[in-house]
């Protein structure tokens, strides 16, 4: 009997390795998370407003770095190292949020606002 559950043990553990979700850009490029552009307005700012600016926003104990706009995000996706914070896994430094990680779905659509351009609307 243990000889059966060693061997059945093997192909759901490589069933479980093969049915893992990639993110990275190529897999994006692939597999847009909307049709058409994700925009600012109608895609990443409400991702922002429910987990970034209680912290980013006006007397959040971050708002020495703001993202409460467009402007602000945008700025800190291209100089700061924004987008790798976001995709740190929980319990590694520098996660953001520092709460906790984010859904995989919300970090996948900030990731293809960039690759899209960072489109305001």
């Amino acid at each position: 009997m243990k000889r059966i559950m060693k061997y059945m043990a093997v192909p759901a553990l490589a069933m479980a390795l093969l049915s893992c979700e990639s993110n990275t850009y190529e897999d994006l490029q692939d597999n847009p998370v909307v049709e058409g552009n994700v925009t600012y307005e109608q895609h990443v700012k409400p991702i922002i407003a429910a987990n970034c600016l209680s912290c980013h926003g006006d007397g959040g104990v971050s708002s020495f770095r703001p993202l409460g706009t467009y402007a602000e995000l945008k700025d800190a996706i291209q100089n700061t190292n924004l987008l790798d914070r976001i995709q740190r896994q929980n319990g590694e430094p520098g996660l953001m949020p520092q709460t906790g990680r984010m859904p995989q779905s919300n970090i996948n659509m900030i990731v293809e606002w960039n690759m899209d351009g960072l489109l305001e609307n």
